[in-house]
Parts: structure tokens; C-alpha cells; sequence
């Protein structure tokens, strides 16, 4: 028989290894026991894993504009001042995304803030119901006026409470009203990568703008600004101001959609919670607009700023 040539299978006829109604005649082992295949809770599932930290340098979705410094409150306080409840009303594990986005859309405004240099516009995530709206600290920097409109089309003036650049989280106070819908503020630390998110803002002003996408990657450290921009990409010289300087860690990667005047959005969860403050976008060469890799700060450590700035501000 020639080596090089494949021998072709020997067939043998088939033999009865399996007696009527299906008895065990012994001829072959038994195949193994089908293991039943326990249904994952929710569309997205539990999974859970962490992808070690990695640098990354990110333009600001929004330059604040305006040669003010912000006010910096310092974090002396880390109670929770505001409740954050477990379930987002009309929203179940059935729920489209659709329904999902219309549920958060009442608890996000658009933010324009009045500098010395012109108007700088952004978003905000309504904690209370009484008008405080936590948003990115370099939306409000240097804001001799700010306003805020929210979903119903209803705008109303507001005041800084305070601001942390260090964590680029502020928080602001809209005047005279009331009866708001508060967010609600989920646990970012159980996110995992590729579960589902929605951003909303108003992306260059397009108030209640929702984008879809998923958790590109977890625990990366972006520079908002900084003393050298000669080290930054070509993309991201010239874009931030010294006022804006300050490094996100932890911070959220994501594919959906953010553009300027997303900052201080929202980032929600297929359940409607809020994960993340959309803070920065990444870009190439020319663009200032997404190019698919978006920051957000983790809400966890959003929360605690936040709390910080209200329990020392005068309401």
C-alpha cells in the first residue's frame, strides 16, 4: 500500500448497541448523563471579571471655557446625604431599551453654563428632588451663570455648591423647583465588561440624547489636562485647560456614543441605574467627536464627591 495515499476508514456494519424503548444491551458504554444548564439571570447575565488597570490619555467631552478657577471643596465628609433606592420604577429584566431610556431621561438635564469667554454647554444627573444635579466639575469652571433645562423642556437658573477637580465632580442647585425625578445610583464596582450601557446627555446640545453601546474596559486612568501637553497624542493637544487638569481613575471605557456636551451625563445599566458620569472622549488627528472610546467617572466615587459638596454647602 502506498504510505504517501490516505487509507480510506473501514466501515463495519452497525450493530444493535441499543435494545428497543431504549434498554442498555451493554455492547458500548452508556454515554454520559446530560448536566442540566442552570439559566443565566437577566439578558446580560452574573459573570464578573476585572481587567487590570491601563493608562490612557482623554480629551474632555466638553471644554468648560473661561479663565475662572473652579471652587474646590475639600472631601472631609463621606456620608450619604441622599438615598439611592435598589429598583429603577418601570424598569424589570424584560424591559427594552427603549423603555429603559425612557425611565432615566426625566432624571438628566442639559447644563449651559455663562463664562467670561462665551456659553459652555453639558448634562447633569438629578440626585434630589429638589433641584441638586450632580455634573462634571469642568462643565460649571469659571460659570458666571448658569441654567439648566430639563426633559418637560422647563429650564430654571442655578448656583455651584461646590466642585471637586480633583475628581471633576460638581454640584449645582436649580432654583425654585421641585417634584424632580432623582436618579437612581447603582453600583459601578459590579459592572463587568461587555454589559450593556446607555449614555444620555445632550451631545452638542441635542438635549436627551441616549446612545447605546457596551463596557469596552474597566480601571483605566485617563489625564483630563495637565502642565505638558507635549506628551499627550497629537489628537489631544491644545484641548484642555490648565483649570481642567486632573486624573480620572478607575474610570469606565465605553463604545456608546459620547460627544461634546455629554459631559456630567449619564452612563446607565440595562437595569436604568446610573454607573458612570461621562466625563471624556478620546480622539484622532483632527476629530473632536467620537471616534468609539469614551470615560466615564465609576458613580461610586462620583457619589461620595457629591456628598461630600452637599453636606458642606448651604442649601
Amino acid at each position: 500500500m502506498n504510505a504517501d495515499r490516505p487509507q480510506q476508514p473501514q466501515w463495519e456494519p452497525a450493530r444493535p448497541d441499543f435494545a428497543p424503548h431504549g434498554m442498555w444491551t451493554g455492547n458500548v458504554p452508556p454515554p454520559p448523563p446530560v448536566q442540566p444548564v442552570t439559566p443565566r439571570p437577566g439578558p446580560f447575565g452574573t459573570a464578573r471579571r476585572r481587567l487590570a488597570a491601563m493608562g490612557a490619555a482623554a480629551a474632555l467631552a466638553i471644554g468648560a471655557g473661561g479663565a475662572g478657577a473652579a471652587m474646590t471643596l475639600a472631601l472631609t465628609h463621606q456620608s450619604t446625604v441622599y438615598a439611592s433606592p435598589t429598583a429603577v420604577a418601570g424598569v424589570t429584566s424584560k424591559s427594552t431599551t427603549a423603555q429603559v431610556a425612557a425611565a432615566v431621561q426625566p432624571s438628566v438635564v442639559s447644563i449651559q453654563a455663562q463664562t467670561a469667554s462665551g456659553v459652555s454647554g453639558g448634562s447633569g444627573v438629578i440626585l434630589r428632588s429638589d433641584g441638586v444635579i450632580m455634573t462634571n466639575a469642568h462643565v460649571v469652571s469659571g460659570a458666571r451663570q448658569v441654567s439648566v433645562k430639563f426633559s418637560n423642556g422647563r429650564t430654571a437658573s442655578a448656583r455651584v455648591l461646590g466642585a471637586n477637580t480633583g475628581q471633576d465632580i460638581a454640584v449645582i442647585k436649580a432654583a425654585g423647583v421641585s417634584g424632580l425625578k432623582p436618579a437612581t445610583l447603582g453600583d459601578s464596582g459590579a459592572l463587568a465588561v461587555g454589559d450593556q450601557v446607555l449614555a444620555v446627555g445632550s451631545p452638542l446640545g441635542l438635549d436627551g440624547s441616549v446612545t447605546s453601546g457596551i463596557v469596552s474596559a474597566l480601571g483605566r486612568q485617563i489625564q483630563e489636562g495637565g502642565d505638558d501637553q507635549q506628551q499627550l497624542p497629537p489628537g489631544l493637544r491644545g484641548q484642555l485647560s490648565q483649570q481642567q487638569q486632573t486624573v480620572i481613575k478607575n474610570a469606565i471605557q465605553t463604545d456608546a456614543a459620547i460627544n461634546p456636551g455629554n459631559s456630567g451625563g449619564a452612563l446607565v445599566n440595562a437595569s436604568g441605574q446610573v454607573v458612570g458620569v461621562n466625563t471624556a472622549i478620546l480622539t484622532a488627528g483632527n476629530s473632536e467627536g467620537n471616534i468609539g472610546v469614551g470615560f466615564s467617572i465609576p458613580v461610586d466615587s462620583a457619589k461620595k464627591a457629591a456628598d461630600a459638596i452637599i453636606a458642606g454647602a448651604s442649601l
